[in-house]
């Protein structure tokens, strides 16, 4: 071996350091010379900006595509999401193909989502459709389930409009930009309780598109029993399973943190609704996740020197109906449990065994075809 692979790294994670010190990796600071930096957003952001003049060497690679929000902000998911069933419908694209009512046969994988304020008059339209719809509001840029909530009246929106300080919906800044979609009010329920996925999809490169999915990903779930009922719009322990909000309910469990594996999941489901509906929720899952990824290929910065790891957020509805609700740029590596801290650190090490196949120095002209056998608990999509 040449040299020893240099990395660089902005979170403070064991589950990272660790993976990074067994192979024989050594520190450096960020602006040294680095052959691995595993950084938050913003630095990648810094390092990317035409201000910094920065140029990546054939020997460095980095955790995240520059404009990587083209996916990971809930409002650029849902416009190129939109741009990409109109591109394939323009070229009579069978996948594109609409049903008697109009809805997307195959490409119906995310809730009626709106922007506002930008599209209030489009959303009210659709409101008075469905008058007893509850909806989901979330600010466009934050994360942990922050600044949600839920609303069934367009009263409730208008005085959230007052409230933020404005008497009319005049164009807020980007940052006070919020989504609206339809609640999945059908949820699959275990045990009662609503749950969300988290699953992990590593992305190598955008044109051609390689990206694999991880197998051990987990679901999170709801502390309080899920109820429709209009009068539990408020609470956050029934309606949302980010742990950050869980984790502070009186029925948390610490031992298994409300997690429990897809592998468990599944086994669940074939033991409860049948082997073919739930290998075809899986199919639907692995197909929503791949043009997902295709509908930001033709905006996304394919730069050959990154690499990244997203969180998927997907919900299943009743008629194991898969949805794809968000998806994260820098999914939590804190381990809330034993087991997670183990799945996560293999999460680290497999994504490193694809991107930096045997540890060694990279070199960004290399086709980014891992041998199979380098795959661990991913498989390519």
């Amino acid at each position: 071996m040449a040299g020893k692979v240099k990395y660089a790294c902005d979170i403070e994670k064991s589950v990272l350091i660790n993976n990074f010190e067994k192979r024989g990796w050594t520190s450096a600071s960020a602006d040294e010379d680095w052959n691995f930096y595993w950084s938050s957003v913003q630095t990648t952001r810094n390092i990317f900006s035409i201000e910094n003049g920065y140029r990546l060497q054939d020997d460095q690679v980095i955790n995240h595509f520059p404009n990587h929000y083209e996916l990971t902000r809930k409002d650029l998911m849902v416009k190129n999401l939109k741009r990409y069933r109109k591109d394939l419908e323009k070229e009579g694209n069978p996948v594109s193909e609409r049903d008697d009512e109009g809805r997307y046969k195959y490409l119906d994988f995310i809730p009626v989502t709106f922007l506002l304020p930008a599209d209030y008059n489009l959303f009210v339209e659709e409101f008075r459709k469905n008058p007893n719809s509850t909806w989901i509001m979330k600010p466009t840029g934050k994360a942990r389930g922050i600044g949600i909530f839920l609303i069934n009246k367009l009263s409730q929106l208008k005085k959230w409009s007052r409230d933020s300080k404005t008497n009319s919906f005049a164009a807020p800044s980007g940052k006070d930009a919020y989504v609206i979609s339809r609640y999945i009010d059908n949820p699959l329920l275990i045990g009662g309780k609503k749950f969300d996925l988290r699953l992990y999809v590593l992305v190598t490169s955008y044109r051609p598109l390689k990206c694999y999915m991880y197998r051990l990903g987990f679901c999170r779930f709801c502390t309080v029993k899920y109820t429709s009922s209009t009068s539990e719009l408020d609470n956050m322990f029934i309606h949302l399973t980010n742990v950050s909000i869980q984790k502070h309910g009186d029925e948390y469990n610490n031992v298994h943190g409300g997690k429990w594996t897809i592998k468990n999941m599944r086994l669940f489901l074939e033991g409860t609704r049948g082997k073919e509906v739930t290998d075809k929720l899986f199919d639907d899952i692995n197909w929503l996740t791949v043009h997902s990824l295709k509908a930001v290929s033709g905006v996304m910065a394919n730069d050959r020197h990154c690499f990244e790891c997203y969180g998927y957020d997907i919900i299943i509805d009743n008629n194991l109906k898969p949805w794809l609700i968000e998806v994260n740029a820098s999914p939590s590596l804190t381990s809330t449990t034993a087991a997670d801290r183990i799945m996560k650190y293999n999460l680290i090490n497999d994504s490193l065994n694809i991107v930096m196949p045997s540890g060694e120095l990279p070199d960004v002209r290399w086709n980014k075809v891992p041998p199979k056998d380098a795959l661990g608990n991913y498989d390519l999509l």
